[in-house]
């Protein structure tokens, strides 16, 4: 039976919570990716992964793009550290696909099992659709994983609906469930609906894992508070539109009906972003906001206990629907 802060991945039968923890952050400046968040220390993203998971948090998602490897050593440090075993915790990577063919399945899922040891890999995901083989090719690859059980289960991310539907029945034809596809949700991104993602999702039975889901801290209203904060961002983050000043204004509105309603439950506005993402769509979305410091990973993971009412989620999707240019 799942609760309200637990979702089935997928058809897999593993259950996992509604807010799992993203650890891009955790990638200590290695790599493009490394670039968008300061390098954290070990004992930093020790006590955020011990946060996490005390707060309710019972899974966790990386990737080898992630600092080459940097955070999923990281994530397994952690986890370590909070006296985990393999098996408490479900644990989700990426192989990274671009030009790369899906033979690279085979030969780098040694690297990611030795960079998460102990701790298997729960969910293998192709981080994006721009591989060099074709999707056909690449589920073969990743069943070929599962048969042998190197993976648990199957996922994507980033793939568009058309793309989902086709690597959802090239697993089928090997018996296996595609698990999931991770795309850019939040309340400023609302591309997952027009795009047919989300209604993909539901007909498929494949769970949508939201990133990015307060818009990389656009949602948490400090950058509208103060936006000079903006200044101080990863260079990658600095040049993204969502803390320009014309954004800033145009979803002004927005920030202020999260902090309303934030005020009438005692909550943040982050913590009303993440539980309208979780609970206006219901089953298909869960979503992995990442945290740098302890307060975040807490603040966020408590967005579980938060109930929104109809009306509450209402008047944020018509919102958000205006700010974003998504109008029906």
């Amino acid at each position: 039976m799942q609760s309200g802060r637990s979702r089935h991945l997928g058809r897999t039968g593993i259950e996992i919570s509604t807010i799992g923890l993203g650890c891009w952050q955790f990638s200590q400046g290695g790599g493009l990716a490394g670039r968008y968040w300061p390098p954290i220390p070990q004992e930093t993203v020790d006590v955020i992964v011990a946060a996490s998971l005390r707060a309710g948090v019972n899974w966790f998602d990386t990737a080898e793009a992630y600092g080459r490897g940097r955070s999923e050593r990281a994530l397994a440090r952690a986890l370590a550290t909070a006296g985990r075993q393999p098996g408490d915790v479900v644990v989700a990577t990426k192989w990274f696909p671009i030009l790369r063919r899906a033979s690279s399945l085979v030969e780098t899922v040694g690297d990611r099992i030795a960079a998460l040891a102990p701790y298997p890999i729960d969910l293998h995901q192709v981080h994006h659709w721009a591989s060099l083989s074709s999707v056909g090719a690449v589920m073969h690859a990743m069943a070929g994983l599962v048969r042998s059980g190197k993976i648990r289960t199957v996922g994507v991310s980033n793939f568009s609906a058309g793309r989902m539907r086709r690597a959802h029945a090239a697993l089928a034809r090997e018996g296996i469930p595609l698990a999931a596809n991770q795309v850019r949700m939040s309340l400023l991104d609302r591309s997952a609906e027009r795009n047919g993602v989300v209604a993909a999702a539901k007909d498929l039975g494949v769970t949508l894992i939201a990133y990015s889901p307060l818009a990389q801290g656009a949602l948490s209203g400090r950058f509208h508070d103060d936006p000079s904060l903006a200044a101080h961002l990863g260079w990658p983050r600095r040049l993204q539109s969502a803390f320009r000043g014309r954004a800033l204004a145009a979803s002004r509105p927005l920030i202020e009906e999260l902090k309303r309603i934030a005020a009438a439950h005692g909550a943040t506005p982050s913590q009303v972003a993440l539980a309208w993402l979780v609970q206006f769509y219901g089953d298909p979305v869960v979503a992995i906001p990442g945290a740098t410091r302890v307060a975040q990973a807490e603040e966020n993971a408590r967005a579980m206990a938060l109930n929104l009412s109809e009306r509450e989620m209402r008047t944020l999707d018509e919102i958000s629907r205006r700010v974003t240019g998504d109008g029906r």
